[in-house]
């Protein structure tokens, strides 16, 4: 496949914010690197950029992940109180996702994204994204220490792209930011004459870039012939664990779910060395995976507090657990899971501050040449798929974004039975030649 890979940290960040099992009182565990903080003195400048790019500096990369964090945290909250049960998302793939689209959008439109998704550099999230992803695909070629690489035991692979509808006036340069900071150039799409085998067309790709973990990304009539484009994320990540589990360790063990029933699984065991914070009302440890520029950080809250340690987590408090773990030694005890998670994020979206780009009068004007308005979002698809064993951790995520032509109202039947005012004007002037009203239409039919 002809991917770029990368090092997501902003996702793997926050794949953090507990992106793992909420609601079942399961371990949640995330990929991520280390601390906005730390992220000031590791994350190198991006190479030189193209000539005319904007460059962000460290602190504006510690920005742009401290604002994926507090999205992550926002999305978290909700869906566990919507959904329950086990829960895992790429904020990072969604977040890429909606700063594509978020390039077009203008006045209430885009002013609800910023503040929804956390888009505190504004139109430098573009080069923001684009420098992080050039600092990080450095970290793909980490292979195990003294070990002769078999495969890789470390991938992280982040594909973007724009499926357009065939004759869309996209804008030129919407296009070309798209190019240059995310490489998404835009695929032609007959979505008008065969929607459903363009989203065939798109879950295929979605499947390969997933190493067909993520199957149907779009559902049945999720593309119509209304469709105007697709914008799509796929995000796909396995890697070992710097000091594997013996297999022969894992013994059935009892879990307690959040609601109090018990199950046997399968726990992994280990005695580790690792980073270790004793926290109020939680304990943490982090786990590296191959090249330790890579970790899951797993965050055990005091028994019976759960919930309440969920709901209260902020990005700051996160950060600051990772900034707690110091080096310790115990004994680790972790089960084996694995899972997957579909979701449609409108009703979220929308809950969380930005209903505007799903409505009528969403403003994308900033995608489409002339005066049209652009189209409005119609849905948000997210599917994910997490698997934790003694080897390792394969993570994949795929967001896709359908917007829809912008379609005139329809008001129904429309009868003017009451007073009514009128005018007649001059198009091109708007100069309002008469003006009248009618209040007794029967007074006004004239003679025959």
């Amino acid at each position: 496949m002809n991917r770029r890979k990368l090092l997501a940290l902003s996702g793997a960040l926050t794949a953090s914010a507990l992106a793992g099992c909420t609601g079942s009182g399961q371990l949640p565990p995330t990929n991520r690197t280390k601390t906005a903080a730390s992220l000031r003195q590791t994350v190198a400048p991006a190479e030189e950029p193209a000539a005319g790019e904007p460059s962000v500096d460290d602190e504006q990369l510690a920005t742009l992940a401290s604002g994926n964090a507090e999205f992550a945290l926002d999305l978290h909250t909700h869906l566990a109180s919507e959904q329950g049960g086990n829960q895992f998302f790429s904020p990072y793939s969604i977040s890429v996702a909606l700063a594509m689209t978020y390039a077009g959008a203008r006045g209430e439109t885009r002013e609800q994204m910023e503040e929804t998704l956390h888009y505190a550099l504004g139109e430098d999230v573009h080069p923001a994204f684009s420098d992080l992803q050039a600092a990080l695909e450095k970290r793909t070629t980490a292979q195990a220490p003294g070990e002769e690489s078999e495969g890789d035991p470390f991938q992280l692979s982040v594909s973007n792209s724009l499926w357009g509808r065939e004759g869309y006036p996209f804008s030129d340069d919407y296009l070309a930011l798209l190019e240059e900071h995310y490489g998404a150039g835009v695929r032609r799409a007959d979505f008008a004459g065969n929607p459903d085998g363009e989203r065939t067309r798109i879950n295929d790709w979605v499947a390969n870039e997933t190493e067909d973990r993520i199957q149907d990304l779009l559902p049945p009539n999720s593309i119509s012939s209304q469709t105007a484009f697709v914008l799509t994320n796929a995000i796909y990540f396995m890697a070992g664990w710097l000091r594997k589990f013996d297999p022969k360790e894992t013994t059935l063990g009892t879990f307690t779910a959040l609601d109090g029933a018990e199950s046997p699984v399968p726990f992994m065991q280990q005695d580790v060395d690792a980073n270790y914070a004793n926290l109020q009302r939680a304990e943490a440890v982090e786990l590296p995976y191959v090249g330790e520029e890579v970790s899951m950080v797993l965050i055990l809250p005091d028994e019976g507090t759960f919930e309440e340690f969920e709901q209260n987590l902020d990005a700051s408090q996160l950060f600051g657990i990772f900034q707690e773990l110091g080096s310790g030694t115990g004994t680790l005890a972790l089960p084996r899971f694995e899972f997957e998670t579909e979701v449609q994020l409108s009703d979220a979206l929308s809950a969380l501050g930005m209903p505007a780009a799903f409505e009528q009068r969403a403003n994308f004007s900033g995608m489409v040449d002339g005066d049209q308005g652009g189209p409005s979002i119609d849905e948000v698809y997210h599917k994910s798929f997490v698997s934790v064993d003694e080897e390792g951790t394969e993570a994949t995520a795929a967001t896709a974004v359908v917007a829809q032509v912008s379609l005139p109202p329809s008001w129904g039947e429309l009868q003017f039975d009451r007073p009514f005012l009128f005018a007649i004007r001059d198009r091109p002037t708007d100069a309002v030649l008469f003006l009248g009203r009618v209040v007794d239409a029967g007074a006004a039919q004239g003679s025959e």
